[in-house]
């Protein structure tokens, strides 16, 4: 086994990336204070091909040199938006159709692993502040609350962590596929 060359990877580059068709799933960032943990997220949408990242509240926007330290270039790629409040995002993305579902540990709450995703459906996923994670007010706008089973002592994961799990199922359920 040998490990390949990043000009083996046969990845896009930013123009083919530009006019490639996008999964029809949009990110929104509650509220996010990490620089870092929103330049991680840029980079897990570019590889999940996300149509976009919608950035709410308090969350930093690019160009940022905290961000940039993490996204590796992502952010120059991925389309994003900055709202100054996040229900003005999901009221918006709800008109154009879009399935809002909350990644948050709540009443009523479904598995990630339960939820059955639907191919071809739009997805808004929602990410929330690192400490008070998703408010209440979004919560309440949310047709899903999605959580992400947790085995040890700690109460949540890192929310580019969670991201990536999310994506990962996310992306594999609209695309049909079941491991």
């Amino acid at each position: 086994m040998r490990k390949l060359q990043n000009n083996e990877l046969d990845r896009l580059t930013p123009e083919e990336y530009q006019k490639t068709d996008k999964n029809p799933i949009v990110i929104v960032l509650d509220n996010v204070r990490s620089l870092l943990n929103i330049g991680s997220i840029f980079r897990t949408a570019d590889a999940f091909k996300v149509s976009a990242v919608f950035l709410c509240g308090i969350t930093g926007t690019p160009p940022h040199r905290e961000i940039n330290k993490t996204a590796l270039g992502a952010a120059e790629v991925v389309p994003w938006e900055y709202f100054s409040e996040t229900t003005n995002a999901i009221a918006g993305l709800r008109k154009k159709g879009f399935k809002i579902l909350s990644i948050e540990q709540a009443e009523g709450s479904t598995d990630l692993a339960a939820y059955e995703f639907e191919p071809g459906m739009k997805y808004a996923i929602v990410f929330g502040h690192e400490i008070n994670g998703v408010s209440q007010e979004v919560l309440d706008m949310s047709d899903v609350c999605i959580e992400i089973p947790q085995f040890g002592t700690k109460h949540s994961f890192n929310i580019s962590v969670a991201a990536g799990i999310v994506l990962w199922e996310v992306n594999n359920g609209v695309k049909g596929v079941k491991a």
